[in-house]
């Protein structure tokens, strides 16, 4: 199933018009509708909002191979850092993913860091970490092997 369909379901299972929904979830009715039936694909935010309102996790709103909406994942920014290497990397690009944040916790265990200073650091890291995919991705693809050939 994909986005639109789990957020018609899960928007269903809550017994939500789509204007509630919109309502609730301060954005438009057309809004709901696009994401339902067109397919769109709101931003980050709007899909952490939207998972939040539906008591859903983001993972099955975003993993199309999700189908328990009542699984607890892990939450906000993380899970939807998680969701969003597996979408671009596939499942490996998930596993090393997942690896950088356990061992970037490791790192902070225990610190005189505060929480916003934390955040900070772990949002910094997962950027850092999808563009090195992207880079490396574009860098040892098979169209650009192909191009140095010729």
């Amino acid at each position: 199933m994909n986005f639109g369909e789990k957020l018609r379901l899960a928007r269903i299972a809550q017994n939500l018009s789509q204007t509630e929904l919109a309502q609730k979830a301060g954005v438009t009715e057309r809004s709901i509708y696009r994401y339902e039936q067109l397919g769109k694909l709101p931003r980050s935010a709007m899909i952490k909002q939207l998972a939040q309102v539906l008591n859903v996790p983001v993972t099955y709103l975003m993993d199309e191979e999700e189908t328990d909406q009542s699984k607890k994942g892990k939450e906000g920014k993380e899970e939807l850092f998680l969701v969003n290497a597996k979408n671009k990397f596939g499942s490996k690009g998930a596993r090393e993913a997942q690896a950088v944040i356990s061992q970037a916790s490791v790192l902070f265990a225990g610190s005189e860091l505060n929480d916003e200073a934390k955040d900070i650091f772990f949002q910094s890291l997962m950027e850092v970490y999808l563009e090195s995919k992207a880079e490396a991705s574009e860098k040892f693809s098979a169209r650009r092997r192909i191009s140095r050939k010729k």
